[in-house]
């Protein structure tokens, strides 16, 4: 490690005796407070609380993001040009903090590092540090402040004070000294320090892809897929388990590849086998499949989800499109028919499954007939959970070429059809909820929060307490709540299960009452 002679805060560049005293003055700096932003999807939230919890091990304090730190921690997203304009902000705001002299060291990790290192320093000059995807395990370097910096063989730039960015998986591997005895290279989650409520967790399996579909950046910035062995995820899920996680959420960027890359021929199905079980040992709990290929899906992992006590009866299948002629162009390798197919099976064999999906609108080269196609799917399907994204045109992507070729869809067009796509799923969920108040639906909700709201009777009383929750066709963070209304005031503990009956809604939102109370209101009086 050497020391950079690159300074951003004195006007002469050749005051040396400035950059030497001032660069001192930063190292012997005591770091003991650490606050944390974390942006983009819920791998980036796991990869948040991993750091959390090194820097927590090693004596620092974590606090508030609203809370006055002597660090700050951007964990950034980069996956679209929206996500990588809001790291900057955040990035930005940070900065001015220290300026201020309120902050001692800014540092940025993430999906963005990854990708826009070199032009990171010229978007936001008051940065620190930079760690990449692959070097969570060299945070409490870069919030400290080494007596130098280390960076990926694969660039070449000053850096203010610390970094470690290397360049793909094998690389970190290499930095690491693992040798050809451990399978691959995967990213290690255990101890982290939750960002989430206590009752839900973000269990990882896996990290990168191997699909390059043609709008995604992931293999680009997180490499390669990687699949983490099973007795790590199970010996994690316990882990979870043991501090009061009832809901495992299974993420990475393709679910239903598990284990081919490392030659685990159970795959998916072995895993939630596993996971099945552990959740069994602690007395039940919810286990939840997100982010699964439409193309890998077998018949066997069908009938796991169906067959498994544990595994909830809910899918996250990103399907994209449904026209051919789109799928093909984005590189999807799957067609309609056996998006089709495979949606029939789920809702055949696995009763009272609830799916979720997301499209993408205005995909260079996506006619208005083509977009009619899509609108008469998801209202002929009729999805629990959809959202629709705009296309952006990412650098370094198959489709970020096809851009000036005459195939692009303009701004104005592409938001007339995501409107159009949500105001049909909009319909078809207003349809549904309106069937559950008239049928008296009865729901187990997971109590999540108990909300600020003061509900008020006729009389001006106060008529009981709301509290946030969810159904097990409810995944947290991308989809509806159920609110459940408590007359009596009866206090809910976090995490609890409560069977209650939908009485109403509010767009996406249920509102429901907790079956205990309504049979006590309509108990009669023994005679």
């Amino acid at each position: 490690m050497v020391w950079t002679t690159r300074d951003r805060y004195t006007t002469d560049p050749m005051n040396t005796e400035n950059k030497t005293n001032e660069m001192a003055t930063k190292a012997d700096s005591k770091i003991e407070t650490v606050s944390f932003v974390s942006l983009g999807c819920p791998k980036n939230l796991v990869d948040s609380e991993k750091m959390l919890g090194l820097l927590a091990e090693d004596g620092l304090l974590p606090v508030d993001s609203d809370e006055p730190a002597d660090a700050v921690v951007v964990n950034t997203c980069g996956f679209l040009e929206a996500a990588k304009d809001e790291s900057i902000g955040e990035i930005n705001q940070a900065v001015a903090l220290k300026e201020e002299g309120l902050v001692k060291r800014v540092v940025v990790a993430g999906c963005l590092v990854q990708r826009q290192r070199a032009k990171l320093l010229e978007w936001c000059p008051g940065i620190d540090a930079m760690i990449g995807v692959f070097d969570r395990d060299r945070i409490i370097e870069a919030v400290k402040g080494p007596t130098g910096f280390e960076i990926g063989n694969d660039i070449a730039v000053e850096l203010p004070v610390y970094s470690s960015i290397a360049a793909n998986a094998v690389i970190a591997k290499q930095h690491r000294e693992m040798g050809d005895e451990v399978t691959g290279y995967f990213e290690e989650d255990g101890g982290r320090m939750r960002l989430t409520a206590r009752h839900y967790a973000y269990l990882r399996i896996s990290e990168g892809c191997n699909q390059n579909c043609a709008f995604c950046t992931i293999p680009s910035i997180r490499g390669k897929m990687r699949s983490k062995p099973v007795d790590r995820i199970v010996g994690e899920a316990r882990e979870l388990m043991n501090d009061g996680a009832f809901e495992l959420n299974l993420i990475g960027q393709d679910t239903t590849s598990f284990g081919d890359d490392i030659g685990y021929e159970a795959g998916l199905v072995g895993m939630l086998e596993g996971l099945n079980g552990v959740v069994k040992e602690y007395g039940g709990g919810w286990v939840r499949l997100m982010y699964a290929y439409p193309s890998k899906f077998t018949d066997e992992m069908v009938e796991a989800i169906a067959r498994l006590e544990h595994v909830v009866k809910y899918i996250d299948i990103p399907l994209q499109h449904i026209n051919d002629g789109v799928l093909d162009r984005m590189r999807r390798y799957t067609s309609r028919e056996c998006i089709e197919t495979l949606l029939r099976k789920l809702k055949e064999r696995v009763p009272g499954i609830a799916i979720r999906t997301t499209f993408i609108s205005g995909f260079p080269g996506e006619t208005e007939e083509q977009h009619q196609e899509l609108v008469e799917f998801v209202r002929g399907f009729g999805f629990e959970n959809m959202g629709v994204f705009g296309y952006s045109p990412e650098p370094g992507t198959v489709a970020g070429t096809m851009y000036g070729k005459g195939d692009a869809v303009d701004d104005e067009t592409i938001a007339r059809r995501i409107d159009e796509l949500m105001m049909t799923q909009q319909t078809v969920v207003f349809e549904r909820h309106d069937a559950m108040v008239a049928n008296e639906d009865e729901v187990d909700v997971l109590i999540d929060a108990k909300t600020d709201s003061v509900l008020e009777g006729e009389d001006g009383d106060v008529a009981g307490v709301l509290y946030q929750g969810r159904t097990s066709r409810q995944a947290p963070q991308v989809d509806g709540v159920t609110y459940v209304h408590s007359e009596s005031g009866q206090e809910y503990a976090l995490g609890e299960i409560v069977k209650c009956r939908v009485i109403g809604y509010d767009g996406y939102d249920l509102i429901a009452k907790p079956v205990r109370e309504l049979e006590k209101r309509v108990s009669l009086p023994l005679a």
